[in-house]
């Protein structure tokens, strides 16, 4: 019998938000025989988990903050939800056609949708992440546009006025939105302020918007809000999204979709 490979680090803190989102207290026995892994590695997680402010420790355990205090690393975002941004990216990929030109926001799980655009035909795609830029060198048509502005070397992105400056001189088809924070009370935020105006920037000039978000980002808010969850055409986030908050976003009348 093939014996599941064990996760690394990243994961399993991932997977440890994702539980904790569910019941939003858990104990450390609880984390650990969900992990399957010791009480120590699980307490070595958590204790990184609040170091980062995304959860908070209790006596025997830990609860889910819901303040994002930082956006994680883009090396810690990489190696997390690897699944679920793959569901969203193949679902919101299926919104784009031959010749349209589309922003792809900042973010892992939008950069996930490069592959699923492989056999789209001269599309121009436009963008403030510097690693997307680099995966689209090799499509074969895609038209590039990378958009300038004061570089977050965390993220590998570009950010603040100047971004601002040149989306709003162009007209896209559909932008693609990421966030490390939404919920129907807060909609889209972020805990960085230079990050609102790309987000704003790109919805105020598109046909169409969509959030590319995934459940584990569900429930956090960060300090500025950049749109509301209205101002968006389309939601698309993996079906582990609990089904309390589905039919809330779909009560509200947010066209959501469940990447399976």
């Amino acid at each position: 019998m093939q014996q599941t490979a064990p996760l690394i680090p990243e994961q399993r803190r991932e997977s440890i938000l994702r539980h904790l989102q569910r019941s939003h207290v858990l104990s450390y026995r609880q984390l650990t025989e969900l992990l399957g892994v010791s009480q120590m590695t699980v307490r070595r997680d958590v204790a990184a988990l609040e170091e980062e402010g995304r959860v908070s420790a209790t006596p025997g355990g830990a609860k889910l903050v819901s303040r994002l205090i930082e956006e994680p690393s883009r090396a810690v975002k990489q190696a997390a939800g690897v699944a679920e941004k793959a569901a969203i990216a193949r679902v919101a990929a299926g919104m784009v056609s031959d010749s349209m030109t589309v922003y792809l926001d900042a973010g892992t799980t939008v950069q996930a949708m490069r592959p699923f655009l492989q056999n789209v035909n001269d599309l121009t795609i436009v963008t403030n992440d510097l690693a997307t830029v680099q995966a689209f060198l090799d499509h074969p048509t895609a038209d590039l546009i990378c958009i300038g502005g004061r570089v977050d070397k965390a993220n590998l992105s570009t950010m603040g006025r100047l971004t601002r400056l040149a989306l709003s001189e162009l007209s896209l088809d559909v932008a693609f939105i990421s966030s490390s924070s939404w919920d129907l009370a807060h909609g889209v935020t972020t805990p960085v302020e230079a990050k609102l105006e790309a987000k704003r920037a790109a919805i105020a000039t598109a046909e169409t918007s969509v959030l590319m978000a995934d459940s584990s980002k569900y429930g956090r808010f960060g300090r500025y809000r950049a749109l509301r969850l209205d101002e968006l055409s389309t939601v698309v986030t993996d079906s582990s999204l609990p089904d309390a908050a589905a039919d809330a976003l779909r009560g509200a009348d947010v066209d959501l979709i469940l990447a399976e």
